[in-house]
């Protein structure tokens, strides 16, 4: 493909509360056994984008072990694969990333000494499957400065967490309003953007000398009566999880046939780093109802209308209902969770009970799983 991909992972969500004390937004587990980064890095392998940076910066660790070999998203080539930068002290420069469009700015040279034609911006928080080719193919014939990738949300849906657009019959973008305070349109920005390469390095140095920092903000808002800026609807599944509710109910997304079909079952397929862990186990007497169960869990209690993530066991007489409960954790006999997430690596001890009374409950436990 005619195209370099960028995958933003570098920023802090603080609506995830203490979800992202540990972790990257892009880093967050998903459907089981996969990350948030896995669908952006999957769906540029299977659009044949041969070169991809992540760039990353908060809380970079678990995100930086999950990308360390590329060969996982069909990347491992002679030419082009997979870059992960991160932010870098110069000569020129001492800062960190200030925002997108400086996270790109710092990463300049990658751009520069790049030949293809055009580059795709996407973030690494986002859950769906797309074929970039189109998008690009319709980029060209619109004889686009910049495409963004966009989608209406269903009636009652908020929309005043992403960026909001109004496109005239033609498409092209009018008005763009970043997580406005009334949302006077249901059509939003996916944060998914096609724009000329060398296009893209002038605006980007252009904003840094005017110390101007954020890609929506500084460059589409700014240029979008100066630039022929287009917008692509899509109607399948996408989701956002930079939000504690978003993020569950993705998750629970999962448990539709539907979306596990789409995701799944259905070509290209959705990639990730694989773990060499056995298959879940289910003890006599466990009891599990329309649940994801990842590989080395062990289950011995009842389980219903949740998500358990690798390496989860689940004690004698426990009791799981509409709950996420992320890698490596012990839930002692007789716990009962409901309507929450658990934290990784937590050790619930027996006889414990959180509920989610009053929307999704965030379990962290400090626990010293081997004290005598």
């Amino acid at each position: 493909m005619r195209a370099v991909g960028i995958i933003l992972a570098g920023g802090n969500s603080n609506k995830m509360k203490e979800l992202t004390h540990r972790r990257a937004v892009a880093a967050m587990p998903i459907a089981g056994s996969y990350r948030a980064i896995d669908f952006a890095l999957s769906n540029m392998s299977n659009s044949h984008v041969q070169k991809v940076a992540v760039l990353t910066q908060y809380n970079a660790r678990s995100l930086n072990e999950h990308l360390n070999s590329s060969k996982w998203w069909n990347f491992g080539r002679k030419q082009g694969g997979l870059y992960v930068f991160t932010p870098t002290i110069t000569h020129d420069n001492g800062y960190w990333y200030r925002g997108t469009a400086d996270a790109i700015y710092q990463n300049l040279d990658f751009l520069k000494r790049c030949h293809e034609p055009y580059v795709i911006i996407t973030s690494g928080d986002a859950v769906y499957k797309m074929d970039y080719n189109k998008v690009l193919e319709y980029h060209i014939a619109k004889q686009a400065d910049i495409t963004i990738v966009c989608k209406d949300l269903e009636p009652g849906e908020d929309a005043r967490r992403f960026g909001t657009l109004k496109m005239n019959e033609d498409m092209r973008v009018e008005g763009f309003e970043e997580k406005p305070m009334v949302a006077n349109s249901n059509t939003i920005s996916t944060g998914i953007y096609i724009i000329r390469r060398r296009q893209l390095i002038d605006l980007i140095e252009h904003s840094a000398e005017e110390e101007r920092h954020d890609f929506v903000t500084d460059i589409l808002i700014r240029y979008k009566n100066l630039k022929k800026i287009y917008g692509y609807k899509i109607k399948d599944y996408w989701s956002n999880i930079a939000t504690v509710d978003a993020y569950y109910q993705t998750n629970m997304d999962f448990l539709k046939p539907e979306v596990r079909n789409y995701f799944f079952k259905g070509h290209p397929v959705i990639y990730s780093k694989v773990s060499d862990l056995p298959p879940a186990k289910y003890n006599p007497g466990a009891v599990v109802k329309n649940s994801l169960i990842a590989s080395g869990s062990i289950i011995n209690g009842t389980v219903e209308n949740s998500v358990l993530f690798k390496k989860t066991f689940v004690g004698n007489n426990c009791v799981i209902k509409n709950s996420i409960i992320l890698n490596d954790v012990y839930l002692g006999d007789n716990t009962y969770i409901e309507n929450c997430i658990v934290e990784s690596r937590d050790t619930i001890r027996a006889n414990t009970r959180y509920v989610g009374e009053n929307g999704v409950r965030i379990v962290v436990e400090k626990n010293e799983r081997y004290a005598l």
